[in-house]
Order: C-alpha cells, then sequence, then structure tokens
C-alpha cells in the first residue's frame, strides 16, 4: 500500500495542515478489532514508521491511532503502538522547539516500551523501536 502525497511535514504552528480524509486509504486498512499477532503485517503499522523515518511524526501519530485503538487492551502489541505514538510526538516538539516535553515524551516511549515486552528488536517490533529512540534522543544534545 503506498502513502498518499505529502509535500512538507506538518508542524503544528508552523506548516499547513494536511487535508482532512488523506489516510483514510491507511485507516481503512485497520480491521475494527486485530490480534496482537497481526501488527506487524498491518499496513497502517508499517507506513507509519515510512512516515516516521520521512520525518512526517504528524502524519504517523496519525496513521498509528486507528491500529492502537483496534489491538486488544493491555495486550503487548497495543503497547507497541504507544510506544510508538509517544516517539513521533516526542519528535514532533523538538521540531515546534518544545525539548522539555519531547524529553517526557521519550521517557513515556520507553516505559510503554517496557511494558510491550520484548527488546525492540526487529523480531519483535518489525522495526528497530530502540535504535529509533535512540536517534531522538540525540537531537536533545
Amino acid at each position: 500500500m503506498s502513502l498518499p502525497p505529502l509535500s512538507v511535514p506538518y508542524v503544528p504552528g508552523k506548516t499547513a495542515r494536511p487535508p482532512e480524509g488523506l489516510f483514510e486509504v491507511l485507516h481503512q486498512s485497520v480491521p475494527g478489532r486485530m490480534p496482537p499477532e497481526d501488527l506487524t503485517a498491518c499496513p497502517a503499522w508499517t507506513a507509519g514508521w515510512t512516515l516516521f523515518d520521512l520525518g512526517y511524526f504528524w502524519e504517523a501519530h496519525e496513521v498509528w491511532e486507528p491500529v492502537w485503538m483496534a489491538l486488544p487492551p493491555n495486550s503487548g502489541a497495543r503497547y507497541r503502538v504507544q510506544a510508538a505514538i509517544q516517539l513521533t510526538n516526542a519528535a514532533l516538539k523538538l521540531c515546534m522547539g518544545r525539548r522539555d516535553a519531547a524529553r517526557r515524551l521519550c521517557a513515556l516511549a520507553r516505559e510503554a516500551a517496557a511494558r510491550a515486552g520484548g527488546s525492540g528488536t526487529p523480531e519483535t517490533w518489525g522495526v528497530s523501536f530502540c535504535d529509533r529512540v535512540a536517534m531522538v534522543e540525540a537531537r536533545f544534545e
């Protein structure tokens, strides 16, 4: 599944917000209820990481929100998505010049990742989460 056309990342207060419904196709790829073992095969989950890696942090969060809602409460997979959402929010706060908020959100991302279990390796996450947290945290220096 391909990403919708994007021009510049949305940064509140700095750039124009994307049009409503831009991610509808990705949202529709998320079932109403998703078994935790289906997370890494979910198109919205993988598209969110592509967006994150391209610097589209707000957009990644928007794509992941329905994934988070579709997963069972208190499941490791739901905590994984929560950690990813917190990390994208941290990266977005850095873009907005809000370093203290970004630090707080990185800590929340690490907490959610710990609740998710696993080491943050591609085998458990489908992505190298720990590397991405370290990348965001490196921007504090």
